[in-house]
């Protein structure tokens, strides 16, 4: 298993894919598929029979998830995707920007 630079909460820019220049956050990632789920980013649809949760039932919009090499962080300094770099600062392993070398 690799390690995952992105991480919950972030913010990520597609860059790659049939959503590309989209932007979101990231609510959740799969480390063994290496895929992440982005809110407002590749909706699918989702047919459901009525139940006790939607009596309604219907056609459900909701976030497939997005290969993790399709996304990128983007920089809360300059508003630009960036690359990230782990690097020891005292006694702890901390994330930073490589564009403005800012701690993320």
């Amino acid at each position: 298993m690799i390690k995952l630079k992105i991480k919950t909460g972030d913010i990520v820019r597609v860059i790659a894919g049939d959503h590309k220049g989209a932007e979101g956050k990231v609510l959740r990632v799969y480390r063994e598929k290496n895929k992440a789920v982005v809110e407002g980013v590749n909706m699918v649809s989702k047919h459901t029979k009525p139940s006790a949760k939607s009596p309604q039932g219907g056609i459900v919009k909701k976030e497939a998830s997005i290969q993790i090499s399709n996304i990128s962080l983007i920089d809360p300094k300059t508003k630009e995707t960036t690359r990230v770099g782990i690097r020891v600062e005292g006694d702890k392993k901390v994330r930073f920007s490589k564009k403005s070398n800012q701690v993320l």
